[in-house]
């Protein structure tokens, strides 16, 4: 017999879970009306990197609510090895959302990994996905520093 703590968990990942899925589904039907749109039509890998951005983006979405919000981008940055100011955040997500809003939606994302505009966060994104390309990452833990090597 499974004890309530067991149960508690176990309706608590299956509702992660649809909530992953529904994440999933929403950013699938913004990815067709991409797919359709004229203006798209020459990108070249359209699919491909509709889908690589659905990827990125959903692994950013902390609360799984179809936004990025200031949190998600900390996250976001910190893991490009790119952490930046409350400020500098607040500043790229306003660049991204035209002002309109605190949070990045995923249509905002798409557009603005698809747009010719040089958004400071489209760029890191670009630049993360040739550094993971180029494997050039070192093997093994990172050497120790001490506070003195910090710049």
């Amino acid at each position: 017999m499974q004890s309530n703590k067991d149960n508690e968990k176990h309706f608590f990942w299956k509702a992660f879970g649809l909530l992953k899925a529904q994440q999933r589904e929403r950013c699938e039907e913004i990815n067709k009306e991409y797919m359709e749109d004229q203006k798209y039509r020459d990108e070249e890998d359209l699919p491909e990197k509709l889908d690589s951005f659905k990827n990125k983006y959903a692994e950013f979405d902390l609360n799984d609510q179809g936004e990025i919000d200031m949190m998600g981008m900390k996250r976001m940055m910190e893991k490009l090895g790119v952490p930046k100011t409350h400020l500098e955040m607040k500043k790229m997500i306003s660049e991204v959302t035209e002002g309109i809003s605190d949070s990045i939606n995923y249509r905002d994302f798409v557009k603005m990994m698809l747009g010719k505009r040089s958004a400071v966060l489209k760029l890191v994104m670009i630049f993360e996905d040739k550094a993971n390309g180029a494997s050039c990452k070192p093997d093994g833990p990172p050497p120790k520093r001490d506070i003195t090597s910090l710049p």
